[in-house]
């Protein structure tokens, strides 16, 4: 029995409820709440109202509607953000005909949209839910110089648009061995990656020149792969580069240097050695999940990189990633979990997949804490959400549990 059904037998005390009787108002209770924009509070309420938190705090200052859904949990916490996941597109039979992450016929394509390849129904979306996982910032993975874009979404819907938070979060870019080539094909070292994304930057501010142009003659025509790196090099969407090693990540913060737009750095195996370019350049890190196995690219990673980066003031955050062999993608939590162990903490492992998820996202505005006005994501567990042996037991998104689960209700 996997953990998710198990939880759901523990609370099976009362009333269940399903999706379908919720009412507009729903409050949820918890022993121990963490909000992450303040100290967690101990007897903790939130009310939630057309999908919007409209209420938080001790359970002695929050009036609870009288009409209102009331659930209890021993921990709540924010639904997590898996700030970088291949999810809906690589699915969970790991075959051929669900494994949508990677197109190989070319090694720079940024014009390949996420929303096209999602994949709402496949069970993994509600798998990774199931542990607490409300928002993923989700696309194409790493392994071609440009493998295309990525989106952010909620892992609820029955379509792409049901969920969808972003279309276009980020451009994916590989500065890793994954995405070098053999025999006589491009790229096929370090030198030939750059020199192709330098071509291609300077080739789209030409185009950019072109488009601009008032003269109908001079106009440039529509060019999908360009049009995206514009949206790059003015600054609308960032650059992801995935890059575990050291001149890989100088390479990556070059590049940015040079062309003036907004990086991400993903994987980032050997930040521990490159922390002062890091903050100088006031680059924000998704890190490679704790648990990858330490060989390759990442044969100098670390369980205590994220508590590195984050004792020198860069901005980190957890992910669940990409990985060529089975199981494809991981759970945040567990990452986040084994953090925790190796120096970050509870609330700072906490932090990697909720707020500072969202605050790299730029989606702080609507998730990754529990505030008035956010949207009404939770996640409710029956004891430490990092301990194995504890259960997510309810997932609210935009304040209602999903079709299908239920969950106990207290009059």
């Amino acid at each position: 029995m996997n953990r998710f059904l198990h939880g759901i037998l523990v609370l099976a005390l009362t009333a269940l409820v399903t999706v379908d009787a919720i009412a507009a108002d729903v409050a949820v209770r918890a022993k121990k709440l963490y909000t992450m924009e303040g100290d967690p509070i101990t007897n903790g309420v939130v009310v939630i109202r057309d999908g919007k938190i409209a209420a938080v705090g001790q359970a002695a200052s929050v009036n609870i509607p009288k009409d209102a859904k009331v659930f209890d949990a021993e921990i709540v916490t924010p639904g997590l953000v898996d700030a970088h996941a291949t999810v809906g597109l690589t699915g969970i039979l790991n075959q051929k005909q669900d494994q949508d992450q990677l197109e190989h016929s070319d090694p720079i394509q940024p014009q390949l949209r996420a929303i096209d390849a999602y994949n709402a129904h496949d069970p993994l979306v509600e798998w990774v839910r199931q542990f607490g996982v409300t928002t993923v910032n989700t696309g194409h993975a790493p392994g071609e110089l440009i493998s295309g874009q990525t989106m952010i979404i909620k892992t609820r819907g029955n379509t792409v648009e049901d969920g969808l938070i972003r279309e276009t979060a980020t451009v994916a870019v590989t500065l890793a061995k994954s995405a070098r080539k053999g025999g006589d094909k491009s790229p096929g070292t370090r030198g030939k990656m750059m020199s192709m994304l330098r071509e291609a930057f300077v080739q789209t501010q030409a185009y950019m020149r072109k488009r601009d142009s008032k003269d109908p003659e001079k106009k440039a025509d529509l060019d999908f792969k360009k049009e995206i790196l514009a949206s790059v090099l003015r600054k609308e969407v960032p650059l992801m580069v995935t890059a575990d090693r050291a001149n890989d990540i100088a390479n990556a913060l070059r590049l940015a240097k040079e062309f003036d737009f907004q990086l991400i750095l993903d994987g980032a195996a050997e930040s521990h050695l490159m922390i002062d370019e890091i903050k100088a350049a006031g680059v924000p890190v998704i890190l490679h999940p704790t648990m990858a196995r330490y060989y390759g690219d990442l044969q100098n990673a670390s369980m205590e990189t994220a508590t590195t980066l984050r004792d020198a003031g860069i901005l980190v955050a957890m992910q669940s990633g990409f990985e060529d062999y089975v199981p494809k993608t991981r759970v945040v939590l567990f990452e986040a979990a084994i953090a925790a162990a190796n120096g970050l903490g509870f609330e700072g492992a906490l932090r990697t997949i909720t707020i500072d998820a969202a605050k790299i996202l730029d989606i702080d505005d609507r998730v990754g804490s529990i505030a008035v006005g956010k949207d009404g994501d939770l996640a409710l567990y029956d004891g430490d959400p990092f301990e194995y042996t504890s259960h997510c037991v309810g997932v609210l998104i935009d304040g209602q549990f999903e079709p299908g689960e239920t969950y106990k209700q207290i009059d």
